[in-house]
């Protein structure tokens, strides 16, 4: 038996199939939540939109189209690493059912970077819009009310360390200085004089103290921003030698560290800095202000989503700031678009009442959960009851929904290394949370028809 096989070209092992405990394994999985959460995605149909076919020629992939897509749902149900869920894989034979796959168990699979593999491979030809309308079509025969829109924005946070100025700086003098050790030796060159030893041990005393002042804060940074500038300058002495070959990736992070350093110059001058880095690791992540009691600013994407009967999609992704105010004719949109249906209610918080909205509804006679401007209606009371039914269900099961995704679907802290494995982070945990919230209604139509 090879290592592994992929379950659709699997023949009988034995000749008697009543006594193959697989069969077992697989009329359980069905019935399982694992099995319910496995009917609710339209595996096949995603795996064709993101391009995934057979190989004709070559070697042959370990999984299938809807193998890969199937795992990528799997991590984020289970909110395993890499590393965990490649061995789980090995030992739990639902989770084999649900990735369409067997594996030997005296051969297990062992690369656990297959996963980060299969990731990267899916996020460059990811297409959330198209990805979107396969889900929505499938799903949209379970859905009710989806003439009611309720929208809301979240920010989906990166795993990295709280930036400051003083952080920030350190990393580009460390980074700075290995790098400038290696080209020395290998351009067999005496290795350039600077204060690096010394200004680490001011780091390490500044670091370590619990209260530091303006004062001392402000000392130290102009150190640091001298010291990247004159290993910016050593470094680029011997590349002028051209004795040292240096990998591309050595000049993008190069290019990052140069513009961290303009942009904290201009911050020490007073000035204002737009599109301010905060990791030379991932230099497209920016601060975004949410005004939260407990967290005014948060670095990750900012997602505008939509909600239909409980279910989100993402209506706009990105990790620069914006105002989802302006994006509520995007949102009826993108739902009309989905389920081909009129939207005649909206449910968003004050964010989204602008005057524009306002007009923009009142023209196409959608109802708003937005506080009323100017003299009441004559029946305002009933208008009044269906705008605090409207908001009740926007801050319990629109606002609630954010936080069971980060808590259960791997999306407190996104793990991913690149841009696009994040949003692919992102996309696949939101979705099968929705997955999630499908079962139930899937099941109750399909016992009501019975």
């Amino acid at each position: 038996m090879r290592k592994i096989q992929k379950l659709s070209e699997l023949q009988p092992t034995l000749a008697f199939s009543e006594y193959d405990i697989f069969k077992q394994y697989e009329s359980s999985f069905h019935l399982s939540e694992l099995g319910r959460l496995y009917r609710s995605i339209p595996f096949s149909e995603l795996a064709a939109s993101l391009g995934q076919r057979e190989n004709r020629v070559g070697r042959r992939s370990y999984f299938s189209g809807a193998g890969k897509v199937a795992l990528m749902v799997l991590k984020s149900y289970t909110g395993l690493s890499d590393r965990d869920l490649v061995a789980q894989l090995n030992s739990n034979l639902h989770y084999q059912l649900f990735c369409g796959v067997r594996i030997n168990p005296l051969k297990p699979l062992d690369n656990f970077k297959i996963v980060s593999e299969i990731r990267c491979e899916l996020a460059r030809k990811l297409d959330i819009g198209t990805l979107q309308r396969v889900l929505a079509g499938y799903w949209k025969a379970w859905l009710k009310d989806s003439h009611v829109l309720m929208s809301d924005a979240t920010c989906y946070e990166s795993d990295v360390r709280f930036p400051t100025d003083i952080k920030l700086l350190w990393e580009c003098a460390e980074w700075l200085q290995g790098q400038l050790r290696s080209m020395a030796k290998l351009s067999g060159l005496r290795m350039p004089r600077n204060k690096f030893d010394k200004q680490r041990l001011r780091y390490r005393i500044y670091s370590k103290k619990r209260k530091r002042g303006k004062s001392e804060t402000r000392v130290l940074k102009r150190s640091l921003l001298h010291l990247v500038g004159k290993l910016i300058g050593q470094c680029g002495d011997i590349m002028a030698l051209g004795t040292a070959n240096l990998p591309g990736r050595f000049h993008r992070r190069l290019s990052i560290i140069k513009k961290v350093l303009h942009q904290q110059r201009e911050r020490f001058a007073g000035r204002e800095v737009k599109g301010l880095i905060v990791s030379i690791d991932k230099d497209y992540i920016r601060p975004i202000v949410r005004g939260k009691e407990s967290k005014g600013v948060e670095f990750g994407a900012k997602v505008n989503s939509i909600q239909i009967d409980g279910i989100n999609f993402i209506e706009h992704l990105s990790f620069d700031a914006f105002h989802e105010g302006n994006r509520l004719p995007q949102c009826i949109d993108l739902q009309q678009s989905l389920l081909r249906k009129r939207v005649s209610h909206v449910a968003a918080d004050a964010l989204y009442a602008t005057n524009a909205n306002r007009s923009w509804c009142r023209s196409r006679g959608i109802f708003t959960s937005f506080v009323r401007k100017g003299k009441p209606a004559a029946d305002e009371k009933e208008r009044g009851r269906l705008r605090s039914v409207l908001n009740r269900e926007r801050s319990t099961r629109l606002e609630g929904s954010f936080g069971t995704e980060k808590r259960y679907y791997s999306l407190s802290r996104i793990r991913a290394r690149t841009k696009k494995t994040e949003i692919l982070w992102i996309f696949f945990g939101i979705h099968t949370a929705n997955a999630v919230r499908m079962i139930p209604k899937m099941q109750g139509q399909q016992e009501k028809a019975a």
